[in-house]
């Protein structure tokens, strides 16, 4: 397997810095961190890397606002899936979690 590229993997370690920063920044100012999602998001396209799948379940795929459980989404469990409905669009995304889920080799 090749190694991967030096600017994707700065762009990963950017991302992930992106996305610690919103968390911080959520509570002071909720725009601001709902920008940070937009740059990883258009800096993951640029740099053609996927967003990690920790981080996709961090953010509305439909209006890229920050989640923060309780305060601006609604999680909730139905068989096999968590279901993220955001609370400013009034849209979900649901992501497989036990039985599901594909066991990878």
């Amino acid at each position: 397997m090749p190694k991967p590229q030096p600017a994707k993997e700065i762009a990963k370690e950017r991302i992930k810095e992106l996305f610690t920063q919103a968390k911080e920044a959520f509570s002071k100012d909720p725009k601001k961190s709902n920008r940070y999602v937009q740059l990883a998001r258009t800096l993951a396209m640029k740099a053609r890397i996927h967003m990690p799948k920790v981080l996709k379940k961090k953010y509305c795929k439909h209006c890229y606002t920050y989640f923060q459980p309780s305060v601006n989404c609604k999680v909730r469990i139905r068989k096999d899936l968590v279901i993220y409905t955001c609370t400013k669009c009034k849209k979900y995304t649901k992501h497989p979690y036990g039985k599901k889920l594909k066991k990878t080799k």
